[in-house]
C-alpha cells in the first residue's frame, strides 16, 4: 500500500510494460517491510528534459532505473556519472542527491556477472561473443573485459557502432584481445544476445542458423530480453544442451546493485 509516507524509486523508458524491475523490488520491499514502492513511467522522448526537472525536486523519490530507449541519452543530461558510465556513454541508474543534483551510474555489467555466478559461469579466461553494441551490450562486454576474459568479439547490425565500442574498449583495456570478426560459435565459451532481437513474438533468431548449427552443448548462452523469458535463441541452446542465463534472471540479480546506488537496499540480496 503506497501512502504518504512512502518514498519511492521508478524505472522509465518506453515501452515499459515488459520490465521486471518493479515486480522484483516491490516484492523485495514487501517482504522486508520496506515502506519503499517502485512505480514504472513509460515516457516520450520530447518529455525527458522536463522529467529530469522534475526529479530534482521530486522529494520522495530518490532514483530511477533507466531502460531502452533512453540509458545512452540520458547519460549526457546528468550532473555527475560513474568512470565506467562514462566510458559507455551509458546509464541504466539515476540517484537523486539531497540537494537535487542527478547522478549516474551503468551497473548492467554487474547484473550479468552476478547471474552468471549464481549458475557456476565464471568469466575469466573465457572467450565470448556478444552480439548487440548498445547501452547493455557495451556495458556487458565492459563487465567481461573487467573480469579477466581471454577474447571478446563483438557483433551489431550496426558495424560502426560495434567498431566503435571495439575502438573503445581496446583503449580501456589495451591488454584485452577485442575483435569483431568470427566464422563459428565452436571456440566460444559464452555466447551472449544483448540485442533487442527475440523480443515479444517475433520468433527471431540474432544469428543465422546456419551459424547457431555450430553451437556447442558446452557454451555458456545468455539473452538480456525479458519477455518471453525463453527467448527463441534460448530454447535453441537448450535444445542444444547449453546451459542458459535468462533477462529476468539478470534482472534479479543486479537489484542489489540498482538498489544500492539509489539508497533503497543493500548491496548483496540472496536470490
Amino acid at each position: 500500500m503506497i501512502q504518504g509516507s512512502t518514498e519511492l524509486v521508478a524505472i522509465v523508458g518506453s515501452p515499459i510494460a515488459q520490465v521486471k524491475s518493479p515486480e522484483n523490488f516491490n516484492t523485495w520491499f514487501a517482504n522486508n517491510g520496506r515502506d519503499l514502492a517502485m512505480i514504472a513511467i513509460d515516457l516520450r522522448e520530447n518529455a525527458l528534459d522536463a522529467f529530469l526537472s522534475t526529479l530534482r525536486g521530486w522529494q520522495n523519490l530518490r532514483g530511477c532505473v533507466v531502460t531502452v530507449p533512453y540509458k545512452q541519452v540520458l547519460a549526457t543530461r546528468l550532473d555527475g556519472v560513474s568512470n565506467r558510465a562514462k566510458a559507455l556513454c551509458s546509464v541504466n541508474v539515476i540517484r537523486r542527491e539531497p540537494d537535487g543534483r542527478l547522478l549516474g551510474d551503468n551497473v548492467d555489467g554487474e547484473g550479468f556477472l552476478n547471474a552468471a555466478r549464481r549458475q557456476g559461469f565464471q568469466s575469466a579466461g573465457k572467450r565470448a561473443l556478444v552480439i548487440g553494441c548498445g547501452g547493455v551490450g557495451s556495458a556487458i562486454a565492459y563487465a567481461l573485459c573487467e573480469a579477466g576474459v581471454n577474447g571478446l568479439v563483438l557483433d551489431d547490425v550496426s558495424a560502426e557502432r560495434a567498431d566503435g565500442l571495439v575502438e573503445r574498449l581496446g583503449s580501456l583495456f589495451p591488454a584485452q584481445r577485442i575483435e569483431r570478426a568470427y566464422e563459428s560459435l565452436a571456440d566460444f565459451d559464452l555466447l551472449v544476445n544483448a540485442s533487442p532481437v527475440g523480443m515479444g513474438d517475433s520468433g527471431e533468431l540474432p544469428l543465422p542458423a546456419a551459424m547457431l548449427e555450430s553451437l556447442q552443448p558446452d557454451t555458456y548462452v545468455a539473452d538480456v530480453v525479458t519477455s518471453p523469458e525463453i527467448t527463441p535463441l534460448l530454447e535453441f541452446a537448450r535444445a542444444r544442451g547449453c546451459t542458459i542465463q535468462t533477462g529476468p534472471q539478470m534482472a534479479l540479480a543486479q537489484l542489489g546493485n540498482l538498489g544500492a546506488f539509489m539508497g533503497a537496499t543493500p548491496l548483496e540480496i540472496q536470490p
